[in-house]
């Protein structure tokens, strides 16, 4: 990391995984006297087990308005709930890092990729991962993951997403591109296809050679990467 003062990260854990899925990254910016704060998120690993998106983003907002304007980081699906901290504290955070996944657009339903069983969403085991997804991950790397996984709640998955203030957009935002390339984002942006990220005012595509679970295939890469953002 470099010399300037360092904001705060605040790390959002997405789909299935409970906050200690961070635990590399919090040892590397420990280790160069940065704080983190993995989120523990109602419905993955904290209480309620039948949470809402309304409940993850009460417990985000609770550990961001305890700190001096920090980076809110968001993987995967968590890219939305980060994107939610934007609108509802524009003036209170410094960035927003988005790990693997898109901001969704009002009215959009916050991660409708698996249908529920039973109220809600287990963890699908790696056939709809491999490839680019997981290719980087060894067999350990996986069995961590999966050991870690805990259902997501419906009222979670299922949810709208509201968005209301337009000053989200003057927040500077970094896409981490894994297991999509920079361009591949951009055309994507250009498409239409990723309206949130076309209204960003100060924008940056972050080129990361990995797949979708950085913080556990190459912390130490990924946290230069941001850095250097």
């Amino acid at each position: 990391m470099n010399d300037l003062p360092q904001p705060d990260l605040v790390l959002i854990p997405g789909l299935w995984l409970p906050a200690e899925i961070w635990q590399p990254v919090v040892t590397e910016l420990a280790a160069v006297g940065v704080a983190a704060h993995p989120v523990e998120l109602p419905g993955q690993g904290a209480s309620p087990p039948d949470a809402l998106l309304d409940d993850q983003l009460a417990a985000v907002l609770e550990v961001v308005d305890g700190l001096e304007r920090p980076i809110v980081v968001g993987h995967s699906a968590a890219s939305g709930l980060a994107w939610l901290v934007a609108d509802r504290r524009p003036d209170a955070i410094t960035a927003v890092v988005l790990i693997g996944g898109f901001p969704p657009s009002d009215g959009a339903v916050y991660a409708d990729f698996i249908e529920p069983r039973d109220g809600v969403v287990g963890f699908p085991g790696w056939e709809p991962f491999e490839g680019p997804d997981a290719d980087d991950l060894d067999q350990q790397q996986r069995a961590h993951i999966e050991e870690l996984a805990v259902p997501v709640s419906a009222g979670v998955t299922k949810a709208p997403v509201r968005l209301g203030d337009r000053r989200r957009h003057d927040v500077p935002v970094v896409l981490v591109c894994p297991e999509f390339s920079p361009g591949e984002a951009q055309a994507w942006i250009d498409a239409g296809d990723l309206p949130e990220l076309a209204a960003a005012k100060n924008l940056q595509l972050l080129d990361l050679r990995s797949g979708h679970w950085p913080m556990v295939s190459c912390p130490a890469d990924l946290l230069r990467g941001i850095d250097r953002a």
